[in-house]
């Protein structure tokens, strides 16, 4: 899939290495440490098995002003969105499929910009839209998606944690 990213609802044309390549020396530029957390959330769209997807890789900055004071400078989000169609199953199947596919997606892209952050010594962690409590369908799918991010080798939260998917992807869908 070829990502459409948007920030603040400006497509970017360029690279998304390059874009963010740029986000990165500004922050270094302002003396800024930061991290990137990539997160997918999904919500019910038009149509049998039809929904829309977000996905987002969010910038979290800090700024160290000495004396031991560090205080948060915010978030950049980037995001993309999409539509994806699952063929006809029972609910409680499609929850769990599209929970991995989630995850899928997340890793998809965190994957496509893993060089970069490497370079610049950037940690990333993956967050997944899967709630911890077995009360709820999403968590049928807590296995396999933490396995799958730790077989890629990246870092994870999960729900109440997972403010990359459960927060700034969610309201995107």
């Amino acid at each position: 899939m070829k990502w459409k990213w948007k920030r603040n609802d400006v497509i970017i044309e360029e690279p998304i290495t390059e874009y963010l390549t740029k986000l990165f020396d500004k922050e270094i530029e302002n003396n800024r440490t930061f991290k990137v957390s990539v997160g997918t959330d999904s919500q019910k769209g038009g149509g049998k098995g039809n929904y829309k997807f977000a996905t987002v890789i969010l910038i979290t900055s800090k700024e160290d002003l000495g004396g031991g004071v560090t205080v948060g400078r915010g978030g950049m989000v980037i995001a993309a969105t999409y539509y994806h169609t699952f063929k006809r199953r029972q609910p409680k199947e499609l929850v769990n499929e599209r929970m991995v596919f989630e995850v899928g997606k997340s890793v998809e892209a965190a994957y496509e910009i893993a060089p970069l952050l490497d370079i610049y010594g950037v940690p990333m962690e993956i967050h997944a839209d899967i709630n911890p409590n077995p009360e709820y369908e999403s968590n049928k799918a807590l296995q396999t998606a933490v396995g799958y991010i730790l077989g890629m080798g990246y870092s994870f939260k999960i729900k109440p944690d997972a403010w990359a998917s459960s927060t700034c992807a969610d309201k995107l869908c």
